[in-house]
């Protein structure tokens, strides 16, 4: 009778700790996905607000009656929004470096989740300031940050593991960013896994459904904003015509790599500009604004053209192709010089006015094209967009979510397939990566590189091994190596300093066939020695070339030795990130 109370027992507190779990996976995605919506609604709102009283937006230009002081607001507004950009960039943000998706994708493949508030608050608001003055940067990059930043707060304080809950909190608030904005809760889902997890935990996988979810049903339900773009025509694709989707494609991939490459391009001649940081900005905003006094549409995250490039007729080819390259230039000086946004928006207007020209370009040669503008144009968009940003699934999802469209998502996945073909070999996954590669973070190496990077030696150093001093018999050191069953022994000077390792056979063979008596000249300095503050990583890869199975390990400063690191001991700490990250993984 006792062992089946015993086992009702078990099997009713099982039953109650899965209902916690769960309840505690509801919550987390309710909480991050509810926060995160609606500060980005407020973040949306204030930039529509903010355009509309400083006359950026075209609606408010055109309602502007007296044109000089519009041309003065369009030079003074994108100016004095930069200075602001600088003060606040010099002041309030950490590092004076604003913090995007790519550091969201570190703290997530690191493993510690942590996406400090400060700077991400501080971020935000220089992101709503060069937004809202009107420049040519996205709007989604500091969406995706503020919504990683309420996850990891969120996640840190619930109950759990820390830095698990702060990286699945990570996950929850850049789905339901996404979803909020594009209205594509499946998008947001795939968009965290795909681009910032990079692995689908199935941990993580229902809060941040919860989360995206509410992301979506706050945007559409609750606030009813609208869609980036409709296309309200059913769209039907022959068979003859994905041939130039392929090329929109491969076109598209090579319009990522220049802007990617111009963006890159304007930073080092920023770093070269002899003018205080904080003005830079400034300087950029300055030229944007000469430059919308002809080219309006070029001023902030340009919805408009975006709407109208998948409207037939609407603009020639000309106007496309000056378009095209006047917003490539303008975003990657903005970026390039100081102002604080994302590369999503930008590419999504670029690639649109590359699919719209090409539709325009085949037009006369193809009369069939003409009715296809907007498959054109959105097979653009996804192509440049995804070779950007690093995300060809997320990219289809959002295109289908927004269209409902089955045979225009089709076209759209041709294109997509062979933009991220080409970037990938020519550039590489993402703009994001490439932010990572210059800081030293490869996520080519695999998450569990990244995690070993960021695990110290210190808990496995030992100070169990055979010190070896100068001037000491090569028979006394035998001796003591065979009673403690000892390879080797380290040679340390008599103020500390590690002097050379000592391995027994070397010892052996210098005692028979050279007949030392001592072991000072037997002794020889291992290069691959570490320091005490060096990674798990840094130690396995020394140690593959290292003289014996111990590591050496000397102070900070100095030759001081503080310990060794036996090689099975780093063997196991591999496994056991391994085994951890494996569970993460798996684990419901």
């Amino acid at each position: 009778m006792s062992t089946v109370g015993d086992s009702g027992a078990v099997t009713a507190g099982r039953l109650w700790s899965v209902v916690r779990g769960a309840a505690a996976v509801i919550a987390l995605g309710l909480g991050v996905g509810t926060l995160a919506a609606l500060a980005a609604d407020a973040f949306v709102y204030g930039i529509l607000w903010l355009n509309d009283w400083l006359w950026i937006s075209p609606r408010s230009r055109m309602m502007a009656g007296d044109w000089a002081w519009l041309a003065a607001a369009t030079v003074a507004v994108p100016a004095a929004g930069g200075l602001l950009v600088g003060l606040l960039t010099r002041y309030l943000v950490p590092d004076r470096e604003p913090q995007g998706p790519a550091d969201v994708i570190e703290a997530a493949q690191r493993g510690h989740g942590r996406v400090p508030p400060k700077g991400g608050l501080a971020t935000a608001a220089a992101a709503l300031v060069s937004l809202g003055s009107g420049a040519s940067v996205g709007q989604y990059g500091p969406l995706v940050h503020l919504g990683a930043t309420i996850g990891s707060l969120f996640g840190r304080f619930s109950r759990g593991a820390p830095e698990t809950l702060s990286c699945i909190g990570i996950g929850c608030g850049v789905a339901a960013a996404i979803a909020t904005a594009f209205n594509a809760p499946i998008a947001g889902i795939l968009f965290a896994h795909e681009v910032v997890l990079r692995h689908y935990s199935l941990r993580a996988f229902a809060p941040i459904t919860v989360a995206s979810t509410m992301g979506y049903v706050i945007a559409t339900v609750v606030l009813e904003r609208e869609p980036l773009f409709r296309v309200e025509d059913a769209i039907t694709v022959a068979a003859w015509e994905y041939l130039p989707f392929i090329g929109i494609g491969v076109g598209g991939a090579l319009v990522a790599i220049a802007f990617m490459r111009s963006v890159i391009a304007a930073e080092s001649a920023a770093a070269r500009v002899p003018v205080p940081e904080v003005v830079k900005p400034a300087m950029a905003g300055a030229v944007l604004g000469m430059v919308a006094l002809w080219l309006p549409d070029v001023l902030g995250i340009g919805k408009e053209v975006l709407r109208f490039s998948i409207i037939p007729g609407a603009f020639g080819s000309a106007e496309l192709a000056l378009l095209l390259v006047a917003k490539l230039a303008m975003t990657a000086l903005c970026l390039g010089f100081g102002f604080v946004g994302g590369v999503f928006s930008p590419a999504l207007v670029i690639g649109a006015l590359f699919g719209a020209l090409v539709a325009s370009l085949l037009g006369p040669v193809l009369p069939e094209v003409g009715n296809l503008v907007a498959v054109f144009a959105i097979c653009g968009m996804a192509a440049v967009t995804s070779s950007v940003i690093g995300a060809p699934i997320s990219t289809i999802l959002i295109v289908f979510e927004l269209t409902r469209n089955y045979d225009l998502t089709t076209a759209v996945m041709i294109s997509v397939v062979f933009a991220n073909l080409v970037s990938y070999r020519l550039y590489g996954r993402s703009m994001f990566d490439k932010v990572l590669q210059a800081r030293d973070v490869d996520l080519s190496l695999g998450r569990d590189q990244l995690v070993l990077d960021r695990m110290p030696i210190a808990p496995y150093v030992s100070e169990d091994y055979v010190v070896a001093r100068r001037g000491e018999r090569c028979e006394e050191l035998r001796d003591r190596l065979l009673e403690a069953d000892a390879g080797e022994a380290q040679l340390v000077a008599p103020n500390g300093d590690y002097l050379g390792t000592i391995t027994l056979g070397r010892l052996l063979r210098k005692m028979e066939r050279d007949g030392q008596r001592t072991v000072d000249r037997i002794a020889v300095y291992d290069r691959a020695a570490l320091r005490e503050n060096a990674s798990i990583r840094k130690a396995l890869t020394r140690a593959e070339r290292n003289i014996g199975a111990l590591v050496p390990v000397l102070a900070r400063e100095g030759r001081r030795l503080v310990g060794v690191v036996d090689q099975s001991t780093l063997v196991r700490a591999y496994r056991e990130t391994l085994h951890s990250i494996r569970s993460e993984e798996h684990a419901a």
